[in-house]
């Protein structure tokens, strides 16, 4: 297993995670980032509903591997992308 740093932004504010999580594999990594979006938006305050917001996914070296956008009100914006 791996561990990945699963921080949280809307480019403007930052929740930041300074423990990280160990992973195994590419799809338990994004099945925690989608866990961290729903744990972040019931976090945030009154009249964010976590549209912009995206849980960038990143190695203990600091590199990004994965983006994960908040769901909001039933729909994903915008796609899921795998860092390259």
């Amino acid at each position: 297993m791996t561990r990945y740093r699963f921080h949280c932004t809307n480019g403007s504010e930052c929740i930041l995670d300074a423990e990280g999580s160990l992973v195994r594999g590419p799809v338990a990594l994004a099945r925690r980032a989608r866990q961290v979006a729903a744990a972040a938006m019931r976090s945030l305050g009154p009249g964010d509903d976590g549209a912009g917001w995206r849980v960038s996914v990143h190695d203990l070296t600091g590199r990004q591997v994965w983006v994960e956008p908040f769901v909001v009100q039933g729909a994903v914006l915008p796609e899921t992308a795998l860092a390259a």
